[in-house]
């Protein structure tokens, strides 16, 4: 029985259909993702310790 290590080969067409998946859907979602959980922790904290600043 032979033993088959290589992955199955990619064709032109899924390449660009995983690269247009990619830059369309994937890297934006994980940008507005980044963005937003940032934002809520900086919110969160700002609910626990206040805002910014100089004591007043």
């Amino acid at each position: 029985m032979p033993h088959h290590t290589d992955p199955t080969p990619v064709g032109k067409p899924e390449e660009t259909r995983l690269f247009v998946f990619l830059l369309v859907f994937l890297f934006p979602l994980l940008s507005v993702l980044t963005v937003s959980g940032y934002g809520f922790i900086v919110w969160i904290s700002q609910l626990f310790f206040g805002p910014p600043g100089p004591p007043s």
